[in-house]
């Protein structure tokens, strides 16, 4: 495995999301080393990033999960397979030899060597969409948030979510029974959340735990970056509610930045086109999965990009170690696998 110094990688991934994390469990068992680079100062993407709290529910044999918990889950996964981390830098270009090894640079003025390239970037660079309010800046970080990183924050609080889809309806619905109070902003009373979030919402409202106000934001009040109070402009009228805490969910900016410059065969919506036998992009030996990727039917669940990473995976193999013969085993049944797990069966500990 390479050691922290080293600058030649079987794989080197773009994003270290949990497509990416995973895809360094499946090139692991294949006997592929992985270098990640990210933007971010730690691993996870948007789950750690902007959803670390929020609960998921999608994940094959997790009820329910955290991004956070989902984040700590595959960096325990991988851990046998000891991946380097590349973190907070971007990766600026990428030029591929004669001899077929990529060069990965990226804008902190490192490069690296690759046997081939995984694109796992997600939606690509994204930043939170924010409310066009005055002063808005003294209060991020204090009292205005774009994410919810810390769910204690809120606790007791007179919270204002304002949004129509479904981080706005999900915090809504999670938050309500903590909350001293808690108010729902949106310009429109149709949301583009699941009609369930919708759902458990509206009896939350009957119930007297929610307060749903149709309008827009329209100004802030408070001191010392504490917010006090938020007037919201309701038709012809204005309403004004207790406000401590405002989570802001208006969706993202989202830029695919250096990486629609490679060359790539790049769809609507800024995806990258892939083949769906192997996931590889109209460059040999560059992949995409996860959100970043495009082709027929596409779905973008955590769980389509753990599929994607294993398909591309054995084909980046075959592109990796051409001259050896890739073998299909089971990790239920292969010593070898095992091994590279770092694990046993019980008749072995025997």
């Amino acid at each position: 495995m390479p050691s922290s110094a080293s600058s030649r990688f079987d794989v080197a991934i773009i994003g270290a999301g949990p497509t990416g994390l995973f895809a360094v469990f499946e090139l692991g068992l294949l006997g592929l080393n992985a270098v990640l680079i990210d933007t971010l100062d730690k691993p996870g993407g948007q789950c750690a990033e902007l959803y670390p709290e929020k609960p998921i529910y999608d994940i094959p044999s997790w009820p329910v999960i955290s991004g956070q918990e989902l984040t700590d889950k595959l960096m325990e996964q991988i851990a046998p397979f000891k991946p380097e981390f590349r973190l907070g830098q971007q990766v600026s270009q990428i030029t591929r030899r004669e001899d077929g090894i990529f060069v990965v640079e990226t804008d902190a003025g490192n490069s690296l060597e690759a046997g081939a390239v995984f694109i796992a970037a997600g939606a690509g660079s994204f930043t939170p969409r924010k409310p066009k309010l005055d002063g808005l800046e003294a209060y991020e970080g204090r009292s205005i948030f774009y994410a919810v990183r810390n769910r204690a924050e809120f606790k007791g609080r007179d919270i204002v979510i304002a949004g129509g889809g479904d981080s706005a309806l999900d915090w809504t619905n999670n938050l309500a029974s903590e909350a001293k109070s808690l108010t729902l902003v949106h310009r429109s009373d149709r949301f583009r959340a699941a009609p369930a979030s919708v759902a458990k919402m509206r009896e939350l409202e009957s119930a007297g735990k929610v307060r749903f106000v149709q309008g827009d934001l329209s100004a802030l009040e408070g001191e010392a970056g504490r917010l006090s109070t938020i007037r919201i402009k309701a038709g012809t009228e204005t309403v004004t509610v207790p406000a401590e805490r405002l989570l802001a969910f208006y969706g993202l900016n989202i830029e695919l930045g250096p990486i629609g410059d490679w060359g790539l065969d790049l769809a609507e919506g800024k995806q990258i086109r892939v083949d769906t036998e192997k996931f590889q992009t109209s460059t040999p030996g560059v992949f995409a999965i996860g959100d970043i990727n495009y082709y027929p039917g596409k779905l973008k669940l955590i769980l389509s990009g753990f599929h994607e990473a294993a398909l591309a995976s054995h084909a980046a193999f075959k592109v990796v170690r051409p001259d050896e013969k890739l073998r299909f085993q089971y990790t239920t049944s292969s010593t070898e696998l095992q091994q590279r797990l770092q694990v046993s069966t019980k008749a072995e500990a025997a």
